[in-house]
C-alpha cells in the first residue's frame, strides 16, 4: 500500500491542522514540511509541535533555502550546513524521517553559459564529501537521516543522477545519508528510471513526486506504473511525497494525486 504525503504550501488551509484535514480527505497519509533558511523552521516549533498534539504526520522536510551544502562561497556553505543541522534536529524531535536536500540549486549549470565552474570536479566533490559526512553524523546523532536529491542538469552541475548520489553516499560511509529521488528529475536525467531505481535500491531513503512537465502526477508523461513498479521491486516503503506545480484547479489537482498513483500502482 502506497504511503502519500503532499508539500505544505499545496494544502489550502490556514494552519497545519486545516492543511491535514484536507490532505487525509483526498487520501494523503502525511504533511511533507519545508524547511526555510535564517532558523525558519526551528523557529516553528512551538506551532510544529502543536500540529503533532493534534495528530498531524509529518515525517520529512525538504529545504527551501537560497543556498546549500555545495555552495561555491565557504561562508554560505558553513551557513546552509548549520541550517540543515537545525531542520534534521527538528525534524528528529518530531519523530521524523529525517530532511532531504539537493547539492546546489540554480548556483550554475555545464549546460548554460559561462560552461565551466570555478570549482573543479575534484573540488566539488571534496566540497560535497565534507557536507554530507558532517550533516550525516549529525543525522546519525539525532536518529533520522539526510536525504541528498540529484537535480537536473540545469538546475546542479554536481549531483544529477543516481548513480553519481550513490558514489558520495558510498564514500561517506553513514547509513544517515540516503538518497531523495525526484521523478521529475530522473525523468530528465536517467536513460532508464527504473532501471536506475533498482540499481540505487539500498540507498534510496526518501521519494518526491511529480510529473515529466513538473506538474501534479497525472498531468505529463511519465510513465507511473513502471516508476511505481521499480520502487515495489527495489523494496522502498516509504513516503511518496507530492512536490510539484499544480494544473488546473488547485484544490482539484492536489485531490487527485492519491487516486491516480494508487491506480498506477496497481
Amino acid at each position: 500500500m502506497l504511503k502519500l504525503a503532499c508539500q505544505e504550501q499545496l494544502l489550502p488551509g490556514e494552519t497545519l491542522q486545516a492543511k491535514w484535514d484536507v490532505a487525509q480527505s483526498a487520501g494523503y497519509d502525511a504533511i511533507e514540511l519545508r524547511g526555510k533558511g535564517d532558523l525558519h523552521f526551528r523557529d516553528r516549533l512551538p506551532e510544529l509541535r502543536t500540529a503533532l498534539a493534534d495528530g498531524v504526520v509529518m515525517p520529512t522536510v525538504c529545504v527551501d533555502m537560497l543556498h546549500f551544502l555545495g555552495a561555491f562561497d565557504d561562508g554560505l556553505r558553513r551557513d546552509a550546513v548549520a541550517q540543515m543541522k537545525s531542520q534534521l534536529s527538528v525534524i528528529a524531535e518530531l519523530g521524523g524521517l529525517g530532511a532531504q536536500t539537493p547539492a546546489s540549486y540554480g548556483m550554475f549549470s555545464r549546460r548554460l553559459p559561462p560552461f565551466e565552474p570555478p570549482r573543479t570536479e575534484e573540488q566539488d566533490r571534496e566540497v560535497l564529501l565534507a557536507g554530507l559526512t558532517e550533516l550525516g553524523e549529525h543525522a546519525r546523532a539525532e536518529g533520522v537521516a539526510l536525504f541528498l536529491e540529484p537535480l537536473n542538469r540545469y538546475e546542479d552541475h554536481m549531483v544529477n543522477r543516481l548513480e553519481q548520489a550513490v558514489d558520495l553516499i558510498r564514500e561517506v560511509g553513514l547509513d544517515s545519508v540516503r538518497i531523495g529521488i525526484d521523478s521529475y528529475h530522473m525523468n530528465i536525467e536517467e536513460a532508464d528510471p527504473s532501471a536506475a531505481i533498482v540499481a540505487a535500491a539500498p540507498y534510496i531513503g526518501h521519494a518526491q513526486v511529480s510529473d515529466s512537465n513538473r506538474f501534479q502526477p497525472g498531468a505529463g508523461h511519465l510513465d507511473w506504473p513502471a516508476w511505481l513498479g521499480a520502487l515495489q521491486a527495489a523494496g522502498y516503503d516509504g513516503y511518496l511525497a507530492a512536490e510539484c506545480r499544480l494544473t488546473g484547479d488547485p484544490v482539484q489537482a492536489v485531490r487527485s494525486v492519491p487516486a491516480f498513483l494508487r491506480r498506477a500502482a496497481g
